[in-house]
């Protein structure tokens, strides 16, 4: 009996293990039915990393396209990657495929914003993490923000008078984190918001450094100011719990979730989603404004036509007297079509990082698990095929809606960027008081860009400013 039922176990696991080598054989049959992309992996460990950023990488990338298609592989970061530069690759990886790429960030950025961020995460936690986000994102919300976003910009603005130069990039990012901190925390007392500024721009620069954790280095100054901002935020947390406050920002949405156990979110899973909008909302946004201000400036019939349309709406409100409404910012459409533009002409993310959790066939090519993809935006922003002569600045092709999946500015799909609203109200309540009320000269080289990763204007755009009464 012992010796039928040993025969009986052997047979069992030697049909199992012929079915999985079948299985497994036919995997790596199909696996080799379809290839790699076409490409160059570079130098051994550095593949093509010193190309890259050797050149304006938007050259790097048009190079690559033009010799190798729509789909190529490289090796850069060291990392193996395959880059798409159609319309159909990236809603392939960012939409109708997105659970089988997930989003990828270098640890040394996690550990600077925080690992429970929303941006680094996919599946359950990313879906109710981002269900808050858009909640303090609504267009309520956002309705509600307009007379107080319309005074951070006019005080902004007014700061800039008097022809001394500017550099626009860096005010451009001051106005953004007083906007990203009325988001958050609503009216927020001086001493925090104060501290909270200081700390979080030695982050900030320390952001884009070599990742070292050597004492006196950027990187470390930033890690030792990521400690401080989340003290700074547990006493906001804590000092709005004693107060028993019920607000709509979204510190409120955070503090207030609770899930279907009755958990609610941790201190550093709240600091995390903070120090994460706040990254968000702050360096694209002033990217795109400080090109607005480059743009006008360099096509005087359009900002004639920009600055007559808001001053009619300026004569309506008083001379400045009364706020913006918001149904003014949405009905400024030579304004809304020049922030288009911008967002195309600019492409601001040029790309976006994810990692293939699986091997992944596209279009008869392979996509191996473990190598990174890249959805290449401004590839498909700046080609002819979608909008005719790309490199020239025309606000006036957005009279017509671009073609679906060739215009991208905020990404797509579940990690689309859901403050693309709020980001639109800033541009255009911003440029209402520019051209509303200043002139303004460009100092220096008025071509080129540089990347700190995000383009800006050489030099951050050096620019002086006067107030039209005062010039």
């Amino acid at each position: 009996m012992a010796g039928i039922f040993a025969y009986a176990v052997i047979f069992l696991i030697t049909v199992v293990l012929y079915r999985l080598l079948r299985r497994e054989k036919k995997e790596s049959q199909g696996r080799a039915e379809a290839e790699l992309p076409p490409g160059s992996m570079g130098w051994p460990y550095i593949g093509e990393t010193l190309q890259l950023y050797s050149q304006d990488p938007n050259v790097f990338f048009a190079a690559k396209q033009k010799r190798y298609g729509e789909i190529f592989k490289t090796h850069i970061l060291g990392c193996p990657s395959v880059m798409l530069a159609s319309p159909e690759a990236a809603r392939f990886v960012l939409v109708t495929q997105a659970h089988l790429f997930k989003p990828t960030y270098p640890k040394s950025k996690e550990r600077l914003v925080g690992p429970a961020a929303l941006f680094f995460h996919q599946g359950d936690y990313h879906t109710r993490l981002r269900k808050l986000v858009q909640a303090s994102l609504s267009i309520e919300t956002i309705r509600n923000l307009v007379a107080d976003i319309d005074a951070l910009a006019a005080s902004a603005l007014d700061s800039w008078d008097g022809g001394r130069v500017i550099n626009t990039f860096h005010e451009m990012k001051k106005f953004s984190f007083e906007v990203g901190i009325l988001l958050i925390f609503g009216r927020l007392e001086a001493r925090y918001r104060e501290e909270l500024k200081k700390n979080y721009f030695i982050v900030d620069r320390g952001y884009n450094s070599f990742p070292t954790n050597v004492p006196g280095t950027p990187y470390k100054k930033a890690l030792l100011a990521r400690k401080r901002l989340s003290k700074i935020l547990s006493d906001i947390i804590c000092e709005r719990k004693e107060k028993r406050l019920l607000e709509k920002d979204l510190l409120g949405c955070l503090l207030n979730y609770k899930d279907e156990k009755g958990e609610v979110l941790t201190y550093d899973q709240i600091a995390d989603n903070i120090i994460g909008t706040l990254f968000a909302a702050q360096d694209t946004t002033a990217s795109v404004m400080t090109w607005i201000v480059k743009y006008l400036h360099d096509n005087p019939k359009l900002q004639e036509a920009v600055k007559a349309e808001q001053k009619a709406i300026r004569r309506l409100n008083e001379e400045g007297n009364q706020p913006l409404s918001w149904s003014q910012t949405r009905n400024m459409p030579v304004t809304y079509k020049a922030v288009l533009e911008t967002l195309r002409m600019a492409s601001i993310i040029s790309f976006t990082f994810r990692e293939a959790v699986a091997d992944v066939e596209y279009k008869g090519y392979l996509i191996p698990k473990g190598w990174k993809v890249m959805p290449l935006f401004r590839n498909i922003h700046h080609n002819p095929e979608f909008f005719t002569d790309p490199q020239k600045f025309d606000p006036s092709r957005f009279e017509v809606a671009p073609k679906r999946n060739t215009f991208m500015p905020f990404g797509s799909g579940v990690h689309a960027c859901p403050g693309n609203e709020l980001a639109k109200q800033e541009m255009l309540i911003m440029t209402h008081h520019l051209v509303s009320k200043f002139r303004w000269e460009v100092v220096g080289s008025r071509s080129g860009s540089q990347y700190g990763p995000f383009p800006v204007p050489l030099q951050g755009l050096p620019t002086r400013y006067w107030k039209e009464s005062t010039r």
